[in-house]
């Protein structure tokens, strides 16, 4: 069997109906386009959430007060005190695999400066939140430990606090502003950060220490939550295990009773994020194939208008020796052209409209070599699986039914 004769008969009948094979094209090339694009938008998103997630401490671990009940009734997780500044201690001192640790307490109100207010969150901590968190200061310093055991009334803001309260673009560095009747001075401002992938603005924040804001704002003795940052995103389950022990033990939990804290990591965020998004992204590649469906039954429709219209031509190469696995092979190869032609097509045009969606829409758009391995396989398959019943149809015909045919 010589097959690059085949090919050259393929061609041929090929070019006599150039429009009509490039129709019947169309339906793979939107189809593998479209699957390109599509995956490439659902991996855009998926590592923009990342990085964004990277960018908030993806080996954050965070602690709050859980549920418990008093009285047969179960109170939320905001009216519980059962973290104390002794869990911190003991954490910072005794727990492995961390890197940094610390308190949290926050309380919202007005910022005031002068005739400017806004409302925003004034977050109570220590100087390790600054790298749990990711957080740089851009101008002036952070407060100091010392600052922490004085309850001084310190703070650094946030780049957004600082657009609402100063309006006149004056330097907020030394001035004073008012959080809840507190006077705060400004010692620091936050490098911007931007609004995360949650949509949460993250330079909408006064960040003070916690000895300050428990004693003076809101005179309570018992904190709000930890901040933990794990030594790698690989150890934080270690981190976590350690830290549920610890707590355990210090609240003096019996075995098989419920933890009265949860913890949360900031990989169990991302994880979550990351299923949603490839949910997302195989719904939209299952949208987009459809187009490949709809071509491959293009294809097979127009072998079989091919194979109708040359049936005399089949009957004469059979009656001058072709055998039917030659004429199978001749079809077979037309329908393998027509797949694979329009498939190199749709991957330029996928990866073009990728390029095309980054730039002119801004969306995350991130063009893996897989997509365009598969969907030029999936082109190919299915230019065989289509034409291979038409084929063998036009392999089985009679040759003497065949030459009388009109």
């Amino acid at each position: 069997m010589n097959y690059k004769n085949l090919i050259k008969i393929a061609l041929k009948a090929l070019s006599n109906n150039k429009f009509r094979g490039f129709l019947t094209m169309l339906g793979i090339i939107i189809g593998v386009a479209s699957v390109i694009a599509m995956l490439a938008i659902g991996q855009g998103s998926k590592r923009s959430i990342r990085e964004q997630i990277s960018e908030m401490g993806s080996n954050m671990i965070m602690i709050h007060p859980g549920n418990g009940q008093f009285g047969g009734v179960r109170q939320s997780a905001s009216s519980m005190q059962t973290l104390k500044l002794e869990d911190y201690e003991t954490i910072r001192h005794e727990a492995s695999y961390i890197a940094a640790c610390s308190p949290t307490v926050n309380s919202s109100g007005q910022a005031i400066n002068g005739a400017n207010n806004a409302p925003t969150t004034v977050y109570g901590v220590n100087a390790d939140y600054m790298d749990i968190r990711k957080y740089t200061v851009g101008r002036g310093e952070m407060f100091t430990e010392q600052d922490v055991k004085k309850a001084a009334k310190v703070c650094v803001v946030g780049q957004t606090v600082v657009d609402n309260l100063f309006t006149a673009g004056e330097d907020p560095l030394g001035r004073t502003i008012r959080v809840n009747k507190i006077p705060f001075k400004i010692v620091g401002v936050l490098s911007p950060k931007g609004y995360n992938s949650m949509g949460q603005d993250q330079d909408d924040l006064i960040i003070a220490p916690y000895t300050t804001i428990q004693k003076r704002v809101l005179a309570i003795t018992y904190i709000q939550g930890i901040f933990v940052s794990a030594l790698s995103e690989e150890l934080s389950d270690r981190a976590i295990d350690d830290i549920t022990a610890i707590l355990r033990q210090n609240h003096k939990i019996k075995a098989g009773d419920e933890d009265d804290f949860h913890i949360r990591s900031q990989e169990e965020l991302s994880s979550m994020l990351s299923s949603t998004t490839d949910l997302m992204t195989v719904l939209l590649a299952c949208i987009a194939g459809i187009s490949l469906l709809v071509g491959g039954i293009g294809i097979m429709n127009i072998m079989y208008v091919s194979v109708t219209e040359r049936t005399r031509e089949i009957g004469l190469r059979m009656s001058i020796g072709a055998k039917g696995r030659h004429i199978l092979w001749q079809f077979l190869i037309e329908a393998v052209i027509i797949s694979v032609t329009g498939g190199v097509i749709g991957v330029m045009l996928g990866i073009g409209a990728s390029a095309a969606i980054k730039y002119l829409a801004g969306w995350p758009v991130f063009v893996q070599p897989y997509s365009v391995v598969l969907s030029f396989a999936v082109c190919t398959v299915t230019g065989v699986f289509f034409g291979w019943y038409p084929a063998r149809k036009a392999s089985n015909l009679d040759p003497i039914d065949a030459l009388r045919y009109e």
